[in-house]
């Protein structure tokens, strides 16, 4: 039950600071198996996932690369109790969202009504976690509002456009040229597109927003330290 506690007011923005503190390993296992069946529960119909894909193993290890990302760009800030395993333990119970993307729509709709929905699922949840992850370090880093916001959008951004370049364009390609069918992940793969494109965008603006704000609180710290 308090695990159940915490995954509620975690998903419902009401997790304190003093909670975060107080992972677990139990809160990890529970993220963990979270993230794993919302891994399977995403790819179990999808032709072209990979084998890590269909086995949750894709998702699992996303997590742990995300939560290195938000680790590493927050550690220049020298913020209290700024650990690895808070951060991972926080994105790991943000996966339960994704279950969403496991309700097999297109068995029980229409292909174009299946498309539309899965585009709004996509929407939803995406929208849901990161703003679960603003409002986490907002709570926990105790930061000003245009650095919470520069460092919520860069490691996605980073990631987005990363995946964009390893990935991604094979199914630009595809869908520009009319090679691939229909699906009902068409509408989702467009919203993805657009995300790279504004990611892409949004990538040097936040990458010198992120060094100012580390130039800032550096200098911030060695006032209070001469003081």
């Amino acid at each position: 039950m308090p695990i159940l506690r915490t995954i509620k007011h975690l998903l419902t923005f009401r997790l304190t600071r003093l909670e975060m503190l107080h992972f677990n390993r139990k809160h990890f296992i529970a993220g963990l198996l979270g993230t794993w069946v919302a891994g399977i529960g995403r790819y179990w119909d999808s032709d072209d996932a990979s084998l890590l894909q269909h086995l949750g193993l894709g998702s699992v290890i996303y997590i742990f690369v995300l939560s290195a990302f938000i680790w590493l760009i927050v550690k220049p800030y020298f913020v209290d109790d700024w650990n690895y395993f808070t951060v991972l333990t926080f994105i790991s119970l943000t996966s339960f969202p994704a279950i969403f993307y496991a309700i097999p729509v297109e068995r029980f709709f229409t292909l174009k009504t299946a498309n539309e929905m899965n585009v709004w699922f996509l929407i939803v949840v995406a929208s849901w976690r990161l703003s679960l992850l603003y409002y986490f370090l907002n709570c926990f880093t105790r930061l000003g509002f245009g650095q919470i916001v520069t460092i919520t959008l860069l490691p996605i951004c980073l990631i987005i456009t990363t995946l964009t370049m390893l990935n991604l364009h094979k199914v630009v390609f595809d869908l520009m040229g009319g090679l691939s069918k229909e699906t009902p992940h068409d509408g989702a793969y467009g919203v993805l597109i657009f995300l790279t494109v504004i990611s892409a965008i949004l990538i040097v603006p936040l990458i010198i927003s992120y060094g100012n704000g580390i130039y800032n609180r550096q200098k911030e710290r060695k006032n209070k330290l001469s003081n």
